[in-house]
């Protein structure tokens, strides 16, 4: 990453970072300028040049060993909350993409419409078809919707202990009352302390719902940003990381999946299996979170590098999900 470019990087997730914060938290001017400081500061101390992430260590120091005396669900239990009618598609790339780099459980949460497909796709998915859109609804009063919308969560508080790592928004559509429900299970999800990956029509949600992500659980992380672009950049407010390793030159749609699944799984790992003596020995403490997009941007090139190599025009989603094991393997052996 030159000199120019990192600064121009630099000064968009910055401007984006103030709005987040202007968002968020009804910070004054001052504060914001103190946040600036504070994150060209980091990148003096990074020496100013570049901010690129050993994404080789990050994988090495995250990804966990097969360890035959581990249990099921173990080594990450990633749920997807979206597909609907029409997208069936996103959801099942970020759930199988999960399973891929090595996930042990991967659900998928969504409408009964979408349900059969997706699970068509693959019996190695767990599919709960509990989610309702309003043309399934539409004769039904509000007080009816009202019981919908509670046994839809009741379905949901069942299983939302189980789970490592949310991800909210792929395949989702923007039906008013399948966003008002996922809201809701959004709330809850942070009440139980369970990190979430927002990509895809969730972006849309919480950009008209800002407060879902407010960061009143710190201790989960707050909000981390993942900009994808040619250098990916990825910030927590307190640093900002790229991630500019080669990937491909074709652009087919359902790679933002891909990396949504990726970054679920390795945001599990970095929680569950760093400790805080070995993060601060090799990562100068940084967030889990931080690291998980790191892992997540970093396997998702190398694996549509090695699917391009061998397809070229013709690489589609489907295949660079087939190199990502090989892609992990190449860098942290299973054996």
């Amino acid at each position: 990453m030159n000199s120019g470019f990192s600064s121009l990087a630099s000064s968009a997730v910055l401007r984006g970072q103030q709005f987040l914060i202007r968002s968020l938290g009804g910070y004054s001017v001052s504060d914001i300028t103190h946040q600036k400081k504070r994150m060209e500061a980091v990148k003096c101390s990074s020496g100013g040049a570049s901010l690129e992430a050993d994404a080789e260590c990050v994988l090495r120091a995250i990804t966990p060993s097969l360890d035959p005396r581990r249990h099921k669900g173990q080594a990450g239990n990633i749920a997807v909350i979206g597909g609907c009618r029409e997208y069936t598609g996103a959801p099942y790339f970020v759930a199988i993409s999960a399973l891929k780099i090595g996930a042990d459980l991967s659900h998928v949460f969504c409408t009964q419409g979408a349900a059969t497909v997706i699970k068509s796709y693959s019996p190695e998915l767990i599919v709960h078809p509990i989610l309702e859109e309003s043309y399934t609804i539409s004769d039904v009063d509000d007080e009816g919707r009202r019981q919908i919308t509670k046994k839809i969560i009741s379905e949901f508080d069942k299983w939302i202990e189980r789970f490592d790592c949310l991800v909210i928004g792929p395949g989702l559509g923007r039906d008013p009352f399948l966003l008002e429900c996922v809201s809701k299970l959004m709330t809850r999800a942070r009440e139980s302390n369970v990190p979430m990956v927002v990509d895809a029509d969730g972006l849309f949600l919480v950009t008209n719902n800002i407060e879902l992500v407010m960061p009143l659980l710190v201790r989960i992380g707050g909000v981390t940003i993942l900009r994808k672009r040619k250098s990916d950049l990825i910030s927590d407010g307190e640093i900002v990381q790229s991630v500019s390793i080669y990937g491909s030159p074709r652009r087919c749609g359902g790679q933002g999946d891909i990396l949504s699944g990726s970054v679920a799984v390795f945001l599990s790992w970095a929680r569950q299996h760093i400790s805080e003596t070995e993060r601060e020995k090799t990562l100068s403490r940084t967030s889990p979170i931080v690291l998980g997009c790191i892992a997540g941007s970093a396997l998702l090139r190398k694996a549509a590098a090695l699917a391009f190599e061998h397809k070229k025009r013709s690489t589609l989603t489907t295949d660079i999900i087939e190199h990502l094991g090989q892609s992990l393997e190449s860098i942290c052996p299973a054996s």
